[in-house]
């Protein structure tokens, strides 16, 4: 394992599990969202797509982030990918917790930074219903693009649930 992508919604512990590959197997790790995120609002999607596209020419790295628009530059030159895909209570609870403890300041974060009561909880567009919305209206979608990915021969990893998660990332860390 060299090349490996890992997607889910937010909360899901794709920047823990990066991070932790990254530093097991002594490989760079690139959270997407910081990719795209700049301090003058986010890049255009070509000039985004052009940034991933470099980061995977690499012979070796972990990239992490939810964006499966760019499964031809990140998850078919995997190879593996792993898709977080766990129940929405968890993925709700982490979302509250993550966001309380960026919202009281005891996370320091870019993202806690730019994070509001009405942006995390109470907003049209609010991480909460943003994360609901998503998780029930893309998951076809993924299961399709992943089928797609598994095709041309890149080993697909499908976690549904904290424990599966936790120890799948055990195996890996241990070497087995």
């Amino acid at each position: 394992m060299k090349k490996i992508a890992l997607f889910g919604p937010p909360a899901s512990g794709k920047t823990t599990i990066a991070k932790e590959l990254s530093a097991s197997l002594e490989i760079p790790c690139t959270d997407l969202d910081n990719v795209l995120f700049t301090e003058n609002g986010p890049l255009p999607l070509d000039e985004f797509r052009g940034k991933a596209e470099r980061i995977t020419r690499g012979e070796s790295w972990v990239v992490e982030g939810n964006y499966s628009k760019l499964a031809d530059v990140v998850w078919h030159r995997a190879d593996v990918l792993v898709w977080l895909d766990l129940p929405l209570p968890l993925i709700v609870r982490r979302i509250v917790y993550r966001s309380l403890r960026q919202l009281t300041g005891l996370d320091a974060s870019i993202q806690a930074q730019r994070l509001t009561w009405k942006r995390a909880f109470f907003g049209r567009r609010s991480l909460l219903r943003t994360a609901v919305r998503k998780y029930r209206n893309n998951r076809p979608r993924y299961a399709r693009q992943v089928a797609e990915t598994a095709e041309l021969g890149v080993r697909v990893v499908r976690l549904r649930s904290g424990r599966e998660a936790d120890a799948w990332l055990a195996r890996q860390l241990s070497g087995r």
